[in-house]
């Protein structure tokens, strides 16, 4: 069995929020690549529930966070449909980042 990793590095101020995060990605040949946030979803089939490390560093600006999260929500229906083979219900995910992002005025 093969193994690889990708790695997360976050330098934190006195008040622990997040000033500098890294990430490193040895098959994708990235290496201490600077990012100004991140979101982690995890499985835990045992509680059967979703956990999940949102960070962000003080220099994120908040829009470019909305663009962010707008991405995310896509790239959701996207997976959603891989991984159902439901398009009705992704097309509805679909439209649900769309709507987000004219309600959020990034569109």
């Amino acid at each position: 069995m093969r193994k690889t990793q990708i790695t997360i590095d976050v330098e934190l101020d006195e008040n622990h929020v997040p000033e500098n995060i890294t990430w490193n990605a040895q098959d994708g040949g990235i290496e201490k690549e600077e990012t100004k946030a991140t979101m982690i979803s995890v499985w835990d089939d045992k509680a059967m529930e979703a956990l999940r490390i949102d960070l962000w560093t003080k220099e994120m600006p908040v829009d470019q966070m909305k663009m962010f999260i707008h991405q995310i929500l896509i790239s959701l229906g996207s997976t959603y449909q891989r991984a159902t083979g439901e398009e009705d219900v992704a097309q509805w995910m679909e439209e649900i980042a769309e709507e987000f992002a004219v309600k959020s005025a990034i569109k």
